[in-house]
């Protein structure tokens, strides 16, 4: 599937980084209950750092960025 390969490539990776990044900021400048959002942010760090591309199993590919490249 194509959103998966995306997801799994080097541009799709970066990506998930950045918008995690973004999501950190914003929880954690609010404050409050919005901490969850910047813990939710790390999650889409981790998989960008990673190479894990948690949808990618929802379109029968493998969790594994590297196997969805392949």
């Amino acid at each position: 599937m194509g959103f998966a390969r995306f997801m799994a490539s080097p541009t799709g990776r970066g990506l998930r980084a950045l918008v995690g990044i973004a999501v950190i900021i914003i929880g954690f400048a609010l404050g409050g209950g919005w901490i969850a959002l910047g813990v939710v942010g790390l999650v889409f760090v981790a998989v960008g750092v990673f190479d894990l591309c948690l949808l990618a199993p929802l379109f029968g590919q493998p969790l594994s960025g590297k196997a969805v490249r392949g």
